[in-house]
């Protein structure tokens, strides 16, 4: 996120993933890259720019393989554009960097105008969410009275008792 905040502030332009959640969803151990176009020049309006990073990011993603989740972020301040990918290996990441012709399919959505791109790729450390316990939620009337029954049979208190 350190790398994301030095640019300045960012919205959510576009996304997209491949199981159709709305959300690019990554966890610990994921692989996640990010990609920063920022327009060098001013002769291109920001309404064009815009345009061109979602077509880029629309087209791009559909023909990513081993990408599980992407979302294109849109700068607030400046004409710069990051888009955030989930990957399902870290080959995968660096075979599409690698393997795809820049210059052919992504500068003619510029019209020939200079940019400049920045790759990053990080192995995700560490996701809060990850340990959070898989907890069934049962009114404190019916935990009390044993009425729910669990899915192994178990009455809820049971249930309980295995958590702690």
């Amino acid at each position: 996120m350190a790398i994301l905040t030095e640019h300045s502030y960012f919205e959510a332009f576009a996304g997209g993933s491949r199981d159709g959640s709305p959300a690019a969803k990554f966890s610990t151990g994921d692989t996640v890259s990010m990609n920063a176009t920022d327009l060098s020049t001013n002769q291109i309006t920001e309404k064009d720019f815009s345009y061109a990073c979602l077509a880029i990011f629309k087209s791009r993603f559909l023909k990513m393989e081993g990408a599980l989740a992407g979302v294109c972020l849109k700068s607030q301040l400046r004409t710069k554009v990051v888009n955030l990918y989930v990957w399902k290996s870290l080959h995968s990441c660096y075979s599409w960097i690698l393997n795809s012709d820049y210059r052919n399919t992504v500068l003619p959505y510029y019209g020939g105008l200079p940019i400049d791109v920045k790759y990053d790729v990080f192995k995700v450390a560490y996701v809060s969410g990850d340990n959070v316990l898989d907890f069934k939620f049962y009114p404190p009337r019916l935990m009390f009275e044993n009425e729910v029954q669990s899915t192994e049979g178990r009455d809820a208190a049971q249930d309980l008792e295995r958590v702690e």
